[in-house]
């Protein structure tokens, strides 16, 4: 059990005969309370054992299929949906990130841009890059960051969008098996991974390397992040409107 006030949901899980352990006992399965970033920090935590995010009862009203108690019949009768998102890995100065969102690459200084340059696959793309950096995104991220740069979202593959670039640079996205190399010019930079507080510092000569990883993450009933039906209280606007 991840996530903001666990009081809320804890009595439902109980009441269903669920039984909740403690994180060391090798649970069956993470609930995520709260919403995207509660999923995304279970993810660092338990890399391996099947998440279930769960909205928050006092913010959202949610639609009958999606209710606490839906969900879970759906689990305990081995009948929810899976998914299985794709992991990002990002690799520089020996250390390693994993997300399912994006790898986000950042000048360290507001007030001074990075220069770097990018290789896919091998090749070089574009001349050095002056600007605030990249972000490179799953299809379940681009609806975040991505999203925000290029005012855009992508079904398959692996995007690019270069972040506030003095010279025009095309926003790609990539075939699933690309590699894309980001080497240091001028630093320093940062690399961050989804909403980790962990940063990666980079310097002039530093390289990052960005890749699918080969195992993906587990989600179950991932539909409840991302339901139309399901609705914000306060605004009344779809809960998954932020999503692909």
């Amino acid at each position: 059990m991840v996530g903001s006030r666990p009081e809320e949901i804890i009595p439902v899980l109980q009441g269903m005969g669920i039984e909740v352990v403690a994180p060391e006992s090798a649970p069956n399965f993470v609930v995520c309370y709260g919403g995207d970033g509660s999923l995304l920090g279970a993810d660092r935590d338990y890399p391996t054992t099947p998440k279930v995010p769960i909205r928050r009862n006092n913010d959202y009203e949610k639609c009958p299929h999606h209710r606490n108690e839906a969900v879970f019949e759906r689990i305990l009768k081995d009948s929810q949906s899976v998914v299985r998102l794709p992991r990002l890995t990002a690799i520089t100065r020996g250390e390693k990130l994993h997300c399912i969102n994006d790898v986000v690459f950042h000048n360290a200084r507001p007030t001074s841009a990075v220069r770097y340059r990018v290789r896919i696959d091998g090749q070089p793309y574009s001349d050095e890059i002056v600007g605030d950096g990249l972000v490179a995104a799953t299809p379940f991220g681009s609806s975040a960051y991505y999203r925000s740069i290029t005012h855009s979202v992508f079904r398959v593959g692996l995007g690019v969008a270069f972040n506030n670039s003095t010279e025009s640079v095309n926003h790609l996205v990539l075939d699933s098996s690309s590699v894309i190399v980001v080497k240091v010019t001028r630093g320093p930079a940062v690399v961050l991974a989804d909403n980790s507080p962990r940063e990666i510092p980079m310097h002039e000569g530093d390289e990052l390397v960005i890749r699918y990883s080969s195992q993906n993450a587990e989600i179950w009933e991932l539909g409840t992040l991302t339901c139309r039906e399901c609705r914000m209280r306060d605004s009344g606007r779809p809960a998954g409107i932020r999503h692909v």
